[in-house]
Protein backbone atom coordinates (compact mmCIF):
# COMPACT_ATOMS: atom_id res chain seq x y z
CA UNK A 1 0.00 0.00 0.00
CA UNK A 2 1.89 3.38 -1.14
CA UNK A 3 1.57 5.87 1.76
CA UNK A 4 -0.08 9.13 1.55
CA UNK A 5 0.96 11.90 -0.17
CA UNK A 6 2.35 14.14 2.10
CA UNK A 7 0.06 17.53 0.80
CA UNK A 8 -2.70 15.40 2.23
CA UNK A 9 -1.92 14.89 5.40
CA UNK A 10 -4.28 16.70 8.11
CA UNK A 11 -1.56 17.56 10.79
CA UNK A 12 -2.17 18.76 14.39
CA UNK A 13 -0.08 21.18 15.80
CA UNK A 14 0.38 20.49 19.03
CA UNK A 15 -1.96 23.80 20.29
CA UNK A 16 -4.81 22.48 18.04
CA UNK A 17 -4.60 18.68 19.07
CA UNK A 18 -4.61 20.19 23.27
CA UNK A 19 -7.68 22.19 22.12
CA UNK A 20 -9.63 19.72 20.65
CA UNK A 21 -8.95 16.93 23.30
CA UNK A 22 -9.89 19.68 25.95
CA UNK A 23 -13.24 20.30 23.84
CA UNK A 24 -13.91 16.25 23.96
CA UNK A 25 -13.18 16.04 27.67
CA UNK A 26 -14.97 19.09 29.18
CA UNK A 27 -17.97 18.37 26.68
CA UNK A 28 -18.29 14.93 27.46
CA UNK A 29 -18.87 14.79 31.06
CA UNK A 30 -21.03 16.47 33.75
CA UNK A 31 -20.46 17.64 36.75
CA UNK A 32 -19.37 14.51 38.91
CA UNK A 33 -18.71 13.19 42.35
CA UNK A 34 -15.43 11.36 42.96
CA UNK A 35 -14.04 9.72 46.12
CA UNK A 36 -10.26 9.10 46.50
CA UNK A 37 -7.19 10.06 49.47
CA UNK A 38 -5.48 13.24 49.30
CA UNK A 39 -2.22 13.68 48.50
CA UNK A 40 0.64 16.06 46.97
CA UNK A 41 -1.56 19.07 48.92
CA UNK A 42 -0.17 22.12 47.62
CA UNK A 43 -1.19 25.89 49.05
CA UNK A 44 0.69 29.08 46.98
CA UNK A 45 0.29 32.57 48.24
CA UNK A 46 -2.40 33.04 45.24
CA UNK A 47 -4.77 31.09 47.72
CA UNK A 48 -5.57 28.18 45.33
CA UNK A 49 -5.59 24.20 46.03
CA UNK A 50 -3.73 21.97 43.96
CA UNK A 51 -3.64 18.13 45.20
CA UNK A 52 -3.63 14.47 43.78
CA UNK A 53 -6.91 12.30 44.23
CA UNK A 54 -5.76 9.21 44.50
CA UNK A 55 -6.71 5.28 44.88
CA UNK A 56 -5.40 1.78 45.24
CA UNK A 57 -5.06 1.88 40.98
CA UNK A 58 -4.86 5.53 40.13
CA UNK A 59 -4.23 9.26 40.32
CA UNK A 60 -5.74 12.51 38.94
CA UNK A 61 -4.67 15.92 39.50
CA UNK A 62 -7.53 18.67 41.16
CA UNK A 63 -7.24 22.36 41.41
CA UNK A 64 -9.51 24.18 43.80
CA UNK A 65 -9.50 27.99 43.34
CA UNK A 66 -10.02 30.37 46.14
CA UNK A 67 -13.85 31.45 45.22
CA UNK A 68 -14.69 27.94 46.30
CA UNK A 69 -11.66 27.04 49.19
CA UNK A 70 -13.65 30.05 51.14
CA UNK A 71 -16.55 27.99 51.13
CA UNK A 72 -15.54 25.14 53.04
CA UNK A 73 -15.71 24.42 56.58
CA UNK A 74 -12.86 21.95 56.51
CA UNK A 75 -9.88 22.67 54.56
CA UNK A 76 -8.57 18.68 53.40
CA UNK A 77 -5.38 17.68 54.32
CA UNK A 78 -2.86 14.33 52.60
CA UNK A 79 -3.84 11.68 53.33
CA UNK A 80 -7.89 12.54 54.15
CA UNK A 81 -10.60 10.14 52.54
CA UNK A 82 -12.72 12.74 50.59
CA UNK A 83 -15.95 13.17 48.34
CA UNK A 84 -14.98 15.91 45.92
CA UNK A 85 -17.83 17.45 43.50
CA UNK A 86 -15.81 18.47 40.24
CA UNK A 87 -16.12 19.01 36.50
CA UNK A 88 -13.19 17.40 33.98
CA UNK A 89 -11.14 19.61 32.62
CA UNK A 90 -7.63 19.50 30.52
CA UNK A 91 -5.27 22.42 31.32
CA UNK A 92 -3.79 23.03 27.30
CA UNK A 93 -0.23 24.68 27.89
CA UNK A 94 0.92 21.30 29.64
CA UNK A 95 -1.36 19.14 28.55
CA UNK A 96 -2.65 17.90 31.25
CA UNK A 97 -5.73 16.29 32.56
CA UNK A 98 -7.16 17.05 35.60
CA UNK A 99 -10.50 18.08 37.49
CA UNK A 100 -11.60 21.31 38.73
CA UNK A 101 -12.97 20.70 42.11
CA UNK A 102 -16.15 22.79 43.00
CA UNK A 103 -16.62 21.33 46.85
CA UNK A 104 -15.44 19.00 49.18
CA UNK A 105 -16.77 16.59 51.86
CA UNK A 106 -15.41 14.23 53.93
CA UNK A 107 -15.52 10.71 52.99
CA UNK A 108 -17.66 9.74 55.99
CA UNK A 109 -20.18 12.80 54.41
CA UNK A 110 -20.14 10.96 51.10
CA UNK A 111 -22.92 8.64 51.52
CA UNK A 112 -25.39 11.72 53.40
CA UNK A 113 -24.65 14.00 50.36
CA UNK A 114 -25.22 11.08 47.89
CA UNK A 115 -28.20 10.13 49.19
CA UNK A 116 -29.30 14.31 50.03
CA UNK A 117 -28.37 14.61 46.16
CA UNK A 118 -31.00 11.40 45.07
CA UNK A 119 -33.82 12.53 47.45
CA UNK A 120 -33.05 16.54 45.90
CA UNK A 121 -33.84 15.39 42.06
CA UNK A 122 -36.65 13.01 43.05
CA UNK A 123 -38.52 15.32 44.82
CA UNK A 124 -37.99 18.20 41.93
CA UNK A 125 -38.76 15.96 39.62
CA UNK A 126 -41.96 16.12 41.61
CA UNK A 127 -42.65 19.33 41.43
CA UNK A 128 -42.24 20.34 44.91
CA UNK A 129 -39.56 22.71 44.17
CA UNK A 130 -41.88 24.47 42.04
CA UNK A 131 -41.71 28.37 42.13
CA UNK A 132 -45.23 28.77 40.70
CA UNK A 133 -46.30 27.02 44.19
CA UNK A 134 -44.62 29.01 46.42
CA UNK A 135 -46.72 31.19 48.54
CA UNK A 136 -46.21 35.19 49.75
CA UNK A 137 -45.69 35.52 53.37
CA UNK A 138 -48.35 38.00 55.55
CA UNK A 139 -46.94 41.09 55.26
CA UNK A 140 -47.83 42.05 59.00
CA UNK A 141 -48.16 38.54 60.99
CA UNK A 142 -49.74 38.64 64.39
CA UNK A 143 -49.87 34.70 65.26
CA UNK A 144 -45.95 33.28 64.69
CA UNK A 145 -45.37 29.40 65.11
CA UNK A 146 -41.98 28.32 65.66
CA UNK A 147 -40.65 24.65 65.05
CA UNK A 148 -37.87 23.86 66.35
CA UNK A 149 -35.81 23.34 69.32
CA UNK A 150 -36.95 25.03 72.99
CA UNK A 151 -33.15 24.62 74.30
CA UNK A 152 -31.21 25.38 70.77
CA UNK A 153 -29.72 29.01 70.05
CA UNK A 154 -31.83 29.42 67.17
CA UNK A 155 -34.99 29.94 69.01
CA UNK A 156 -33.54 32.82 71.23
CA UNK A 157 -32.32 34.73 68.10
CA UNK A 158 -35.50 34.44 66.59
CA UNK A 159 -37.14 35.59 69.67
CA UNK A 160 -34.86 38.61 69.74
CA UNK A 161 -35.13 39.62 66.91
CA UNK A 162 -39.20 39.32 66.79
CA UNK A 163 -39.24 41.30 69.70
CA UNK A 164 -36.86 44.19 68.00
CA UNK A 165 -38.85 44.06 64.88
CA UNK A 166 -42.51 43.31 65.46
CA UNK A 167 -43.23 43.09 69.67
CA UNK A 168 -46.94 43.17 67.89
CA UNK A 169 -46.71 39.67 66.74
CA UNK A 170 -47.56 36.23 69.37
CA UNK A 171 -45.16 33.67 69.05
CA UNK A 172 -46.36 29.69 69.99
CA UNK A 173 -43.75 27.23 70.25
CA UNK A 174 -43.93 23.69 68.41
CA UNK A 175 -40.78 22.09 70.85
CA UNK A 176 -39.44 19.27 68.43
CA UNK A 177 -36.00 17.70 68.74
CA UNK A 178 -33.64 19.04 65.50
CA UNK A 179 -31.48 15.94 65.78
CA UNK A 180 -31.81 12.23 66.09
CA UNK A 181 -33.21 9.24 65.42
CA UNK A 182 -37.02 10.49 66.39
CA UNK A 183 -36.19 14.29 65.00
CA UNK A 184 -37.65 14.30 61.51
CA UNK A 185 -41.33 12.42 62.97
CA UNK A 186 -41.51 15.12 65.03
CA UNK A 187 -41.11 17.85 63.10
CA UNK A 188 -43.84 16.19 60.87
CA UNK A 189 -46.32 16.02 63.48
CA UNK A 190 -45.27 19.56 64.78
CA UNK A 191 -46.43 21.00 61.48
CA UNK A 192 -49.42 19.31 61.21
CA UNK A 193 -50.54 20.19 64.40
CA UNK A 194 -49.90 24.06 63.46
CA UNK A 195 -51.85 23.48 60.44
CA UNK A 196 -54.69 21.63 62.23
CA UNK A 197 -54.73 24.37 65.20
CA UNK A 198 -54.85 26.94 62.77
CA UNK A 199 -53.75 29.73 65.10
CA UNK A 200 -50.21 30.68 63.12
CA UNK A 201 -50.80 32.71 60.56
CA UNK A 202 -47.15 32.17 59.63
CA UNK A 203 -44.22 28.76 60.44
CA UNK A 204 -40.52 29.37 61.22
CA UNK A 205 -39.02 25.89 61.24
CA UNK A 206 -35.20 25.22 61.32
CA UNK A 207 -32.13 25.25 63.51
CA UNK A 208 -28.62 26.16 64.05
CA UNK A 209 -25.57 25.24 62.11
CA UNK A 210 -24.06 22.05 61.60
CA UNK A 211 -22.61 19.19 59.74
CA UNK A 212 -24.49 17.45 57.01
CA UNK A 213 -25.23 14.54 59.37
CA UNK A 214 -26.42 17.58 62.27
CA UNK A 215 -29.04 18.33 59.63
CA UNK A 216 -30.18 15.03 58.52
CA UNK A 217 -33.54 15.73 60.28
CA UNK A 218 -34.34 18.26 57.63
CA UNK A 219 -32.95 16.12 54.84
CA UNK A 220 -35.71 13.87 55.40
CA UNK A 221 -38.50 12.76 52.23
CA UNK A 222 -41.25 12.72 55.24
CA UNK A 223 -40.12 16.22 56.48
CA UNK A 224 -39.95 17.85 52.86
CA UNK A 225 -43.97 16.77 52.17
CA UNK A 226 -44.83 18.19 55.37
CA UNK A 227 -43.60 20.78 54.03
CA UNK A 228 -45.46 21.14 51.04
CA UNK A 229 -48.07 19.78 52.19
CA UNK A 230 -48.75 22.82 54.60
CA UNK A 231 -51.34 25.51 54.45
CA UNK A 232 -49.21 27.81 56.21
CA UNK A 233 -46.65 29.38 54.90
CA UNK A 234 -43.62 28.19 55.76
CA UNK A 235 -39.92 29.84 56.68
CA UNK A 236 -37.00 27.52 56.41
CA UNK A 237 -34.15 28.55 58.59
CA UNK A 238 -31.53 26.10 58.91
CA UNK A 239 -27.75 25.87 59.84
CA UNK A 240 -25.81 28.55 58.25
CA UNK A 241 -25.59 30.85 55.09
CA UNK A 242 -23.48 28.14 53.48
CA UNK A 243 -25.72 25.12 54.15
CA UNK A 244 -28.61 24.21 52.20
CA UNK A 245 -31.45 20.94 53.16
CA UNK A 246 -34.22 20.16 51.47
CA UNK A 247 -36.49 21.49 53.30
CA UNK A 248 -35.09 24.90 51.88
CA UNK A 249 -36.02 24.00 48.68
CA UNK A 250 -39.30 23.18 49.47
CA UNK A 251 -40.45 25.97 51.63
CA UNK A 252 -42.55 29.18 50.60
CA UNK A 253 -39.28 30.94 51.83
CA UNK A 254 -35.48 29.88 52.23
CA UNK A 255 -33.55 32.40 55.53
CA UNK A 256 -29.70 31.72 55.48
CA UNK A 257 -29.89 31.91 59.06
CA UNK A 258 -32.73 31.75 62.10
CA UNK A 259 -32.20 35.25 62.58
CA UNK A 260 -32.66 36.11 59.14
CA UNK A 261 -35.77 34.60 59.21
CA UNK A 262 -37.54 36.38 61.78
CA UNK A 263 -36.12 39.05 59.85
CA UNK A 264 -37.54 38.46 56.63
CA UNK A 265 -40.85 36.93 58.34
CA UNK A 266 -41.71 40.28 60.27
CA UNK A 267 -41.37 44.37 59.12
CA UNK A 268 -39.38 46.50 60.76
CA UNK A 269 -42.13 48.22 63.18
CA UNK A 270 -39.88 51.30 63.61
CA UNK A 271 -39.52 51.75 59.83
CA UNK A 272 -43.12 51.05 59.66
CA UNK A 273 -43.94 53.68 62.34
CA UNK A 274 -42.12 56.14 60.31
CA UNK A 275 -43.45 55.41 57.16
CA UNK A 276 -47.07 55.59 58.61
CA UNK A 277 -45.92 58.92 59.91
CA UNK A 278 -45.01 60.22 56.45
CA UNK A 279 -47.98 58.33 55.18
CA UNK A 280 -50.17 60.26 57.98
CA UNK A 281 -48.92 63.83 56.84
CA UNK A 282 -49.10 63.26 53.47
CA UNK A 283 -52.46 62.25 54.17
CA UNK A 284 -53.27 65.80 56.43
CA UNK A 285 -51.29 67.45 53.26
CA UNK A 286 -53.61 66.18 50.75
CA UNK A 287 -56.76 66.61 52.61
CA UNK A 288 -55.86 70.29 53.00
CA UNK A 289 -55.44 70.63 49.62
CA UNK A 290 -58.39 69.14 48.62
CA UNK A 291 -60.72 71.37 51.05
CA UNK A 292 -58.90 74.20 49.94
CA UNK A 293 -59.35 73.33 45.90
CA UNK A 294 -63.03 72.76 47.18
CA UNK A 295 -63.40 75.92 49.03
CA UNK A 296 -61.92 77.93 46.20
CA UNK A 297 -64.39 75.70 43.71
CA UNK A 298 -67.54 76.57 46.46
CA UNK A 299 -66.15 80.70 46.03
CA UNK A 300 -65.74 80.19 42.58
CA UNK A 301 -69.29 78.83 41.99
CA UNK A 302 -70.89 81.04 44.54
CA UNK A 303 -69.12 84.35 42.67
CA UNK A 304 -71.01 82.50 39.33
CA UNK A 305 -74.14 82.61 41.16
CA UNK A 306 -74.26 86.18 42.04
CA UNK A 307 -73.00 86.91 38.63
CA UNK A 308 -75.84 84.96 36.82
CA UNK A 309 -78.89 86.72 38.98
CA UNK A 310 -81.72 88.62 37.17
CA UNK A 311 -80.93 91.90 39.36
CA UNK A 312 -77.18 92.03 38.80
CA UNK A 313 -77.67 90.96 35.20
CA UNK A 314 -80.12 94.05 34.57
CA UNK A 315 -77.69 96.23 36.18
CA UNK A 316 -74.96 94.66 34.06
CA UNK A 317 -77.23 95.89 30.88
CA UNK A 318 -77.93 99.36 32.33
CA UNK A 319 -74.50 99.62 32.54
CA UNK A 320 -73.52 98.25 29.10
CA UNK A 321 -76.55 100.82 27.99
CA UNK A 322 -74.81 104.13 29.29
CA UNK A 323 -71.63 103.03 28.28
CA UNK A 324 -73.05 102.83 24.55
CA UNK A 325 -74.97 105.90 24.92
CA UNK A 326 -71.76 107.61 25.82
CA UNK A 327 -69.74 106.23 23.43
CA UNK A 328 -71.91 107.18 20.80
CA UNK A 329 -72.32 110.93 22.01
CA UNK A 330 -68.04 111.15 21.69
CA UNK A 331 -68.44 109.55 18.18
CA UNK A 332 -70.89 112.55 16.93
CA UNK A 333 -68.55 114.84 18.32
CA UNK A 334 -65.73 113.57 17.37
CA UNK A 335 -67.28 113.31 13.59
CA UNK A 336 -68.69 116.95 14.18
CA UNK A 337 -64.96 117.98 14.91
CA UNK A 338 -63.67 116.27 12.26
CA UNK A 339 -66.34 117.73 9.55
CA UNK A 340 -66.15 121.51 11.03
CA UNK A 341 -62.52 121.07 10.60
CA UNK A 342 -62.42 119.80 7.22
CA UNK A 343 -64.40 122.54 6.27
CA UNK A 344 -62.28 125.04 7.71
CA UNK A 345 -59.67 123.29 5.61
CA UNK A 346 -61.44 123.57 2.76
CA UNK A 347 -62.29 127.34 3.20
CA UNK A 348 -58.56 128.04 3.91
CA UNK A 349 -57.61 126.48 0.27
CA UNK A 350 -60.62 128.61 -1.64
CA UNK A 351 -59.56 131.68 -0.29
CA UNK A 352 -56.33 130.96 -1.09
CA UNK A 353 -57.41 130.07 -5.03
CA UNK A 354 -58.90 133.79 -5.62
CA UNK A 355 -57.34 135.69 -8.71
CA UNK A 356 -56.81 138.89 -6.84
CA UNK A 357 -54.92 137.16 -4.41
CA UNK A 358 -53.08 135.27 -6.62
CA UNK A 359 -51.82 138.23 -8.63
CA UNK A 360 -50.81 139.84 -5.74
CA UNK A 361 -48.57 136.48 -5.36
CA UNK A 362 -47.77 136.97 -8.83
CA UNK A 363 -47.12 140.89 -8.57
CA UNK A 364 -44.81 139.73 -5.22
CA UNK A 365 -42.51 137.29 -7.40
CA UNK A 366 -41.98 139.38 -10.27
CA UNK A 367 -40.53 142.18 -7.98
CA UNK A 368 -38.95 140.06 -6.28
CA UNK A 369 -37.46 138.44 -9.00
CA UNK A 370 -36.38 142.06 -10.38
CA UNK A 371 -34.48 142.80 -7.61
CA UNK A 372 -32.82 139.45 -7.91
CA UNK A 373 -32.04 140.61 -11.73
CA UNK A 374 -30.88 143.84 -10.55
CA UNK A 375 -28.67 142.54 -7.72
CA UNK A 376 -26.83 140.01 -10.27
CA UNK A 377 -26.64 142.81 -12.96
CA UNK A 378 -24.48 144.64 -10.80
CA UNK A 379 -22.74 142.40 -9.08
CA UNK A 380 -21.56 141.01 -12.67
CA UNK A 381 -20.88 144.24 -13.71
CA UNK A 382 -18.83 145.07 -11.02
CA UNK A 383 -16.72 141.84 -11.47
CA UNK A 384 -16.24 142.63 -14.76
CA UNK A 385 -14.86 145.85 -14.08
CA UNK A 386 -12.47 144.26 -11.30
CA UNK A 387 -11.38 141.76 -14.39
CA UNK A 388 -10.64 144.83 -17.10
CA UNK A 389 -8.70 146.65 -14.43
CA UNK A 390 -6.56 143.92 -13.46
CA UNK A 391 -6.10 142.91 -17.53
CA UNK A 392 -5.19 146.81 -18.10
CA UNK A 393 -2.67 146.36 -15.07
CA UNK A 394 -1.25 143.11 -16.52
CA UNK A 395 -0.79 144.73 -19.89
CA UNK A 396 0.18 147.85 -18.70
CA UNK A 397 2.68 145.92 -16.94
CA UNK A 398 4.50 144.07 -20.47
CA UNK A 399 3.38 147.00 -23.25
CA UNK A 400 6.36 148.26 -25.03
CA UNK A 401 4.43 151.99 -24.68
CA UNK A 402 6.13 152.05 -21.21
CA UNK A 403 9.91 151.76 -22.79
CA UNK A 404 9.13 153.71 -25.35
CA UNK A 405 8.39 156.23 -23.31
CA UNK A 406 11.99 156.43 -21.90
CA UNK A 407 13.72 157.08 -25.45
CA UNK A 408 13.50 154.49 -27.06
CA UNK A 409 11.32 153.18 -30.44
CA UNK A 410 9.73 150.36 -32.10
CA UNK A 411 10.54 149.47 -35.37
CA UNK A 412 8.75 147.81 -37.87
CA UNK A 413 8.96 147.19 -41.78
CA UNK A 414 6.29 149.88 -43.66
CA UNK A 415 5.36 147.11 -46.16
CA UNK A 416 4.71 144.35 -44.20
CA UNK A 417 4.09 145.50 -40.65
CA UNK A 418 7.19 142.78 -38.89
CA UNK A 419 8.95 144.19 -36.37
CA UNK A 420 12.29 144.93 -37.21
CA UNK A 421 14.18 143.59 -33.65
CA UNK A 422 17.70 143.23 -35.58
CA UNK A 423 20.42 144.22 -38.32
CA UNK A 424 20.11 141.05 -40.16
CA UNK A 425 16.51 141.32 -40.88
CA UNK A 426 16.93 144.89 -42.41
CA UNK A 427 18.74 145.80 -45.75
CA UNK A 428 19.80 149.86 -47.22
CA UNK A 429 16.97 151.39 -48.62
CA UNK A 430 14.16 149.41 -46.40
CA UNK A 431 11.26 151.90 -45.18
CA UNK A 432 10.71 151.28 -41.90
CA UNK A 433 7.88 152.97 -39.41
CA UNK A 434 9.39 154.29 -35.80
CA UNK A 435 7.01 154.19 -33.28
CA UNK A 436 8.07 156.91 -30.43
CA UNK A 437 5.94 157.65 -27.39
CA UNK A 438 4.18 160.56 -29.06
CA UNK A 439 4.11 159.55 -32.55
CA UNK A 440 5.54 158.07 -35.56
CA UNK A 441 8.37 158.58 -38.00
CA UNK A 442 8.55 156.72 -41.22
CA UNK A 443 12.28 156.75 -41.59
CA UNK A 444 14.38 154.33 -44.53
CA UNK A 445 17.53 152.71 -43.97
CA UNK A 446 20.91 154.01 -45.17
CA UNK A 447 23.69 152.17 -43.66
CA UNK A 448 23.69 149.01 -41.48
CA UNK A 449 26.57 148.54 -38.70
CA UNK A 450 26.60 145.33 -37.01
CA UNK A 451 27.78 145.86 -33.09
CA UNK A 452 30.69 143.86 -31.61
CA UNK A 453 30.25 140.71 -29.78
Amino acid sequence: MSPEPASQRDVYSVSRLNSEVRAVLEGSFPLLWVEGEVSNLAMPRSGHLYFSLKDGHAQVRCALFRNKRVLLRQQPTNGEQVLVRARISFFEPRGDFQMIVDSVQQAGEGALLRQFEELKKKLETEGLFDAARKRPLPPFPRRIGLVTSPRGAAVRDILHVLGRRWPLSRVRLYPVLVQGDGAPAEIRKAIRAANRHGWAELLICGRGGGSLEDLLAFNDEGVARAVYDSAIPIVSAVGHETDFSICDFVADLRAPTPSAAAELATPDHYSLRETLGRAGRQLQRRIQDRLQREGQRADHLAHRLRQRHPVKHLADQAKRLESSYAALARNMRRIVEQRTLQMQGIARRLDAQQPSRRLDALRERLAAAQRTLQRHALNTLSSRRRHLQELARTLQAVSPLATIGRGYAVLTATETGRLVSSVTVARPGLEVTAQLQDGWLDCTVDDIRKSAD
